[in-house]
């Protein structure tokens, strides 16, 4: 496929997966809009990056499905000003999106050849607000906290208490909760107040 192949089906990805569930926000449509998603998988995959579901990447990782993770990061309600950090960045999709809504990313990755690839992909698009990062999942990066918003790019059975410690006063934190035993997990939004994180 072409460029303009790819932009034509970055459109109808953006017009039959995302406006019509629920994404309203000008700025998150945009994003969506803007980045090529086929960068960020194989070349193999190349022409399935803009179908409706979740795609494989190596090492258990995966780009959330366009319409989930759009109504994640609308759920977000992100400033410009922001700090957000992204756990389980995959080869940065998730991150290269939240690069033009947010003023820095830290994108997380526990696998140092995940993080290189993420590393040069983001490089290539000459985004200089994300920062990919190795670390372990749950431990969350707390020397850039804190956080005014947090996303899990992936289904979790419960958040460690290392990432919320990470957040902002007002701070949210966004994932798809799965809990052990059930195949369909839920996304969930938690926010900080006084010290203690609500979901809703």
């Amino acid at each position: 496929m072409n460029d303009m192949q790819f932009s034509e089906l970055r459109k109808a990805m953006v017009d039959s997966q995302i406006r019509p569930n629920k994404v309203i926000d000008d700025a998150v449509i945009a994003a969506f809009a803007t980045v090529p998603r086929e960068l960020f998988v194989s070349r193999q995959m190349q022409n399935l990056a803009y179908i409706d579901e979740d795609i494989h990447l190596f090492g258990g990782r995966l780009i959330i499905e366009a319409m989930v993770m759009a109504r994640m990061i609308q759920a977000l309600e992100l400033q410009k000003s922001d700090n957000v950090m992204s756990i389980g960045a995959g080869t940065g999709y998730g991150s290269a999106i939240l690069s033009s809504l947010v003023t820095s990313v830290i994108a997380i990755e526990t696998r140092a050849q995940m993080v290189e690839k993420a590393q040069q992909i983001v490089a290539g698009l000459d985004i200089g607000n994300v920062a990919v990062v190795k670390s372990r999942l749950q431990d969350g990066y707390p020397s850039e906290a804190p956080y005014q918003a947090i996303i899990i790019e992936g289904g979790v059975e419960h958040v460690p208490a290392a990432l919320f410690d990470q957040l902002s006063e007002g701070g949210r934190l966004v994932s798809v909760l799965r809990p052990q035993g059930r195949e369909v997990g839920e996304a969930t939004l938690w926010q900080k107040r006084a010290g203690h994180v609500t979901s809703r």
